[in-house]
This record gives structure tokens, C-alpha cells and sequence, in this order.
């Protein structure tokens, strides 16, 4: 299994705190975003490198950040060559760039490199692992005014998702889905067909809202501070 980290985003609801450097980087509690994202992602068995895709604008603060930094993961850094939040690639074009240029063909781990979560990884890659089939992280946001600003996902007995809305006028559940993402193999060419329709190719709860019609796919959710 291999993991991307989507850093290539240019922050522009944090300004002026990402004006001259990347979400990814901030610092929280002492060290950078990322690197509490990768200490969780490496407790994740099986997971044998991250990719982090980032803009040609905030690489070097990447590299020079890499070359410092105590990583427990193999991490590859990928520069996606968009200059503007005008020109960005996109969440979804994003992780086709990097399954391109990598060649992988591999089941594949999506987070968000602004997702900070303190919930183990591990138990959700097992029930990935055991239904062969996509699955997102769910945060039940019961009681919430902010839940119809998130895509909203509808569950069935058994884990299937029965129904994703991205942000929706009015909520038919209390669980949301956040940008932690396992797709297996097999489903990786979708990405080229849901592009080729013209498919939002930023906000990714657009792409899972497109994927759920297809194969099935199943919610797991958890109970654990979040933050993004």
C-alpha cells in the first residue's frame, strides 16, 4: 500500500499565515502539520512510502523542510508545477498526477495534509483490507451547525454507503466524511473517467459523491478528536 499526502493547495482562507508558506508546514504543538499526519500513517501496517505532491510554489519549502526532518516513513516529494490557486491541479487531479508519475499500482491511502486526527489509521485499512472495496473515514458531528458544510453520508447496516451528498442544503445524517481516503487497485482508472466527465477535480468529496454509485464502498467511523 502506498499513501498520498495532498499538500499542493495554496491556503488562501489561512491568509496571511500561508501567504509565504504551505498549510502543510505550520507549525502545531512544536513541529509542522505533516509531521503529526505521517506519525499517524506509520502505524499503519503494510504502508511502505508516502508521496507528498506539493506546487511549484511552496517546493522548496518542502525540500528544505525533507531534508531536515526526522520522517518514519519513506516520503517522495512531488512537484505538481501549478504556481496559483488559478492554475492548481486540483485534490482529485492532484492524486492522478502522482499515481501517474509514479506508475503506482498499488492500493492507495488519500489524506489530506491539513487533516489532523489522533485516531489509529490501522483498524480502518483492516476493514479496507477486508471488504476489498473503498472506504472513507466518518466522523459522526451529531448536534453540529456545521455538518452541511461537509459531505454527508448516509450508512447501511453493514458499512455500505447508501448515500454521499457534498454539502447538502439540508443534512439527512450527523455523519460527515473527512479527507481520509482507501481505494483499492482496481478502482484507480475511475480517476480518468470521472476527469474525462468533467468532474470536479478539487473539492475530493465531489469524486467519492461519483465513486459510491459504482463499486461498493463503506464508511468507517470514527470517535477521536479531528481537526481540519
Amino acid at each position: 500500500m502506498k499513501a498520498i499526502l495532498l499538500g499542493a493547495g495554496y491556503g488562501t482562507r489561512l491568509y496571511p499565515l500561508t501567504k509565504d508558506r504551505p498549510k502543510t508546514l505550520l507549525p502545531i504543538a512544536g513541529k509542522p502539520m505533516v509531521e503529526w499526519i505521517l506519525a499517524q500513517l506509520a502505524a499503519v501496517p503494510g504502508l511502505d512510502g508516502v508521496a507528498l505532491v506539493t506546487n511549484d510554489r511552496f517546493a522548496g519549502h518542502h525540500e528544505r523542510w525533507l531534508a531536515q526532518a526526522k520522517v518514519p516513513l519513506p516520503v517522495t516529494l512531488l512537484n505538481d508545477g501549478t504556481r496559483s490557486d488559478a492554475d492548481k491541479l486540483g485534490a482529485i487531479g492532484d492524486v492522478r498526477f502522482v499515481r501517474d508519475r509514479l506508475k503506482l499500482d498499488d492500493d492507495l491511502l488519500v489524506v489530506a495534509g491539513d487533516n489532523l486526527f489522533e485516531f489509529d489509521v490501522a483498524p480502518f485499512v483492516e476493514l479496507f483490507r477486508a471488504r476489498q472495496a473503498p472506504v472513507i473515514a466518518l466522523k459522526d458531528m451529531k448536534g453540529s451547525p456545521l455538518i452541511t458544510q461537509y459531505s454527508v453520508v448516509t450508512l447501511a447496516g453493514d458499512g455500505r454507503i447508501t448515500a454521499f451528498e457534498e454539502k447538502p442544503a439540508r443534512a439527512k445524517t450527523s455523519l460527515i466524511s473527512i479527507c481520509l481516503y482507501a481505494f483499492p487497485r482496481a478502482t484507480l482508472p475511475l480517476l480518468d473517467e470521472y476527469l474525462a466527465q468533467g468532474g470536479n477535480p478539487d473539492a475530493p468529496g465531489y469524486y467519492i459523491q461519483w465513486l459510491v454509485k459504482r463499486p461498493p464502498s463503506y464508511g468507517w467511523v470514527f470517535d477521536a478528536p479531528w481537526f481540519a
